[in-house]
């Protein structure tokens, strides 16, 4: 029987068929040998109606947050409570982009800032963005503002919710539909960041759409890139960096290539923070790089392709750990059978 992961909690994993029987599994043993690592979201096979068998092929995943399958992804921001963190928006964009993952952007909170200080930032945000051919909409979880334009865009499609604590998912979440009731909270007065509500992802089905929520994260680092592909993922950066004389320009003052780099002459044309996460994320992707360069090692694969089949492939350290017991109890046999003839 085939089936999607809608939740996982703990060790169990709760798949829906296509008859909406919902079923808790477990892991095969085969599979974790071959830690295969199960996403919300995966079409799964699953056996006597309790353990997951095989995953099958996905359309995408990714793993902050864990999921899998999904048609867009909404990085959720707030325009107030916390404030908005254009570098931290950032981050997320350049994340999916480098997954490919088609992404919307949406500004909650807008019922706390007066009419004239959301005009002006509402006009930032359409100037940075637009023209990069991102979706935008501005809403109100609370006041429900904007929900129709946002329904409008996820209808028929299986999303996934993005942003740090406290923006408001859960609460748009339950804006568009009451009956889920997710569990919301204030963000901190003394740090003036939001609280982790949302502990692990799951599918909700809202008839018309589906929305993955997840726990909001801020921790992610670019520790996956090398620093000479960070500017393809920074469109508004790549069109003046494919003119640079040297091909591998970093776009940095000071470089050696600085002179003769498109980029840093162009930077009246990039928006400042733009530019500012750039520089912050290939400060990243170059520790990164210094760390595979000196201080990496090989992982050994756990799986194998045999007969068209994916197995589990014992480690060399099991394996010689093996022959060695084999080794032990052969000498310890071939002890006794001359001890037993006394020769």
């Amino acid at each position: 029987m085939q089936g999607q992961v809608f939740k996982i909690h703990s060790d169990f994993y709760y798949v829906k068929s296509k008859d909406n029987e919902v079923f808790e599994c477990k892991l095969r043993e085969v599979l974790k040998k071959q830690k295969q690592k199960i996403l919300t979201g995966d079409f799964v096979e699953i056996e006597n109606l309790n353990a997951i068998c095989s995953v099958l092929p996905r359309k995408n995943e990714l793993l902050r947050p864990s999921v899998a399958n999904i048609d867009l992804a909404v990085v959720v921001s707030s325009l107030l409570e916390p404030k908005l963190d254009f570098v931290q928006l950032n981050r997320y964009l350049i994340f999916l982009k480098y997954h490919k993952i088609n992404t919307m952007l949406c500004f909650n909170k807008e019922d706390l800032l007066d009419e004239d200080v959301f005009k002006n930032q509402a006009k930032e945000i359409l100037n940075i963005y637009e023209p990069l051919g991102y979706k935008i909409v501005f809403t109100s979880a609370k006041e429900k503002y904007g929900l129709d334009d946002l329904k409008k865009e996820i209808k028929g499609k299986t999303i996934v919710l993005c942003g740090l604590s406290g923006v408001g998912k859960s609460s748009v979440i339950n804006a568009l539909n009451p009956d889920f009731n997710l569990r919301t909270s204030n963000v901190s007065a003394q740090t003036g960041r939001g609280c982790h509500t949302t502990r692990h992802c799951e599918i909700l089905d809202f008839g018309d759409f589906r929305i993955i929520d997840t726990p909001g994260f801020s921790n992610l680092k670019f520790d996956f890139i090398l620093p000479k592909d960070l500017d393809t993922l920074f469109e508004d950066i790549y069109k003046f960096a494919q003119k640079c004389k040297f091909s591998d320009c970093l776009h940095i003052e000071g470089d050696e290539h600085s002179k003769d780099c498109e980029v840093l002459k162009n930077l009246n044309k990039i928006n400042p923070q733009r530019y500012k996460s750039y520089l912050e994320f290939l400060k990243e992707a170059r520790d990164y790089k210094q760390k595979v360069t000196y201080g990496s090692q090989k992982e050994e694969e756990t799986k194998k392709h045999t007969h068209g089949e994916n197995k589990a492939k014992i480690s060399r350290v099991k394996r010689r750990s093996a022959r060695n017991t084999q080794r032990q109890i052969m000498k310890n046999l071939h002890e006794v059978i001359e001890d037993e003839n006394g020769y």
